[in-house]
């Protein structure tokens, strides 16, 4: 004979039950993680703000920096004029064969640009010098430089620019 599944005192088994039952739902959150967010996650990662430096006026810079400037603006007043001069004088070689009498006119006047573009090019450089030395003796950014450098590379690539336009005219050139 089997024996029946429920004891013979219901009442003494719904107390065991619910004794059972009020334990389970009696556990502390400890046993649990919880879902609140831990002290790490609400910090900042971001870097801290810091306070840059500014330098404060030297004359010997401001001199040096005007004397580039002057340099920059002196071949750029020169190389507007002879660009036109080498572009029409490429446009006249248009139908000449490499070696002709126009073609050497306007391949000299493209020599005259590449002239104008290197004394560009060699500000530039003096230029990259003076902020890179700034850098490496651990003083502070000097914005004039920076101003000038980025007039100075705008007209190195306009000139570069202006040069292969003119010489892209030009058979053989």
């Amino acid at each position: 004979m089997t024996q029946p599944l429920l004891p013979a005192r219901p009442a003494a088994f719904a107390l065991v039950l619910t004794a059972i039952l009020g334990g389970c739902a009696a556990q502390t959150s400890m046993r649990y993680p919880s879902l609140l967010p831990r002290a790490i996650e609400s910090r900042s990662d971001a870097e801290p703000e810091t306070a840059v430096a500014l330098a404060d006026p030297e004359p010997s810079t401001d001199s040096a920096l005007a004397e580039l400037h002057k340099t920059l603006d002196r071949t750029a007043a020169d190389f507007t004029p002879a660009a036109a001069r080498a572009e029409r004088l490429a446009d006249a070689a248009k139908g000449d064969a490499p070696g002709g009498e126009r073609w050497i006119a306007a391949q000299t006047a493209l020599a005259e640009l590449d002239g104008y573009r290197a004394t560009t090019s060699a500000t530039l450089s003096t230029i990259d010098t003076m902020a890179s030395d700034r850098i490496t003796g651990g003083k502070p950014d000097y914005p004039a430089i920076a101003t000038l450098q980025s007039a100075a590379q705008a007209a190195f690539e306009a000139q570069s620019a202006r040069i292969a336009a003119i010489g892209a005219k030009l058979p053989g050139a």
